[in-house]
């Protein structure tokens, strides 16, 4: 597609300074907007990531330039064809494509209950390692804030989540969470999500499930 084509059709996004979801969000009503072509600058890699992500499990085209001047320019063409090769982005899960209903567990801390941090840590992996013992199985385990350390370092928690995630189990970890305590690069188990997918995975769920 050659560049005058895109700007004479193109709907322009800034959603630089933004944080997570809205420039999902923004994405999405402009797309549910009836926009064809849009293009979506945004600041950071978390989301860019998501925005690609989000755009992709839409049937979506889309191609990446930058960063220029710290921003990157999302060029997303709405369509049937799916590119789903672009670079660091596989790892990615996005709501649009999840089922209504199912049960869903979510960790959100390090810890289970209140008092002692050791203990409140050893319950949690006690609770986690527990979960395949009952049935049914989760549909899906959603971990952000602290929750995402589960995913990302060595424990019998971590474990658990890997056996859960071979016996079908989704395992979806908040993105912003993990590259805000810097472990993205440290994810062992399961996918990495965003806000929307989040909201829209519980609000969907027959029944949510989280230690406290």
């Amino acid at each position: 597609m050659n560049l005058m084509f895109w700007k004479k059709k193109t709907h322009k996004l800034d959603c630089c300074g933004l944080s997570c979801p809205q420039p999902v969000i923004q994405t999405k009503d402009a797309l549910e907007a009836g926009n064809r072509l849009l293009e979506v600058l945004v600041d950071n890699e978390a989301a860019k990531d998501n925005v690609i992500r989000f755009a992709q499990d839409r049937n979506c085209a889309v191609t990446v330039s930058g960063p220029e001047h710290d921003c990157w320019t999302l060029r997303v063409k709405a369509g049937r064809v799916c590119r789903r090769k672009q670079a660091g982005v596989e790892n990615y899960s996005c709501a649009a494509s999840f089922p209504a209903g199912g049960l869903v567990y979510v960790i959100s801390s390090v810890s289970m209950g209140q008092g002692s941090a050791d203990l409140g840590w050893a319950l949690l992996q006690t609770y986690v390692q527990t979960i395949h013992k009952i049935k049914p199985l989760p549909d899906k385990i959603l971990l952000y804030n602290e929750g995402v350390r589960l995913v990302a370092e060595d424990s019998g928690a971590l474990r658990a989540l890997a056996d859960l995630q071979e016996q079908g189990v989704e395992i979806l970890a908040c993105g912003t969470c993990l590259n805000y305590y810097e472990l993205t690069s440290a994810l062992k188990v399961g996918k990495l999500t965003d806000m929307y997918a989040i909201m829209s995975t519980i609000n969907q769920a027959v029944k949510v499930v989280s230690p406290s």
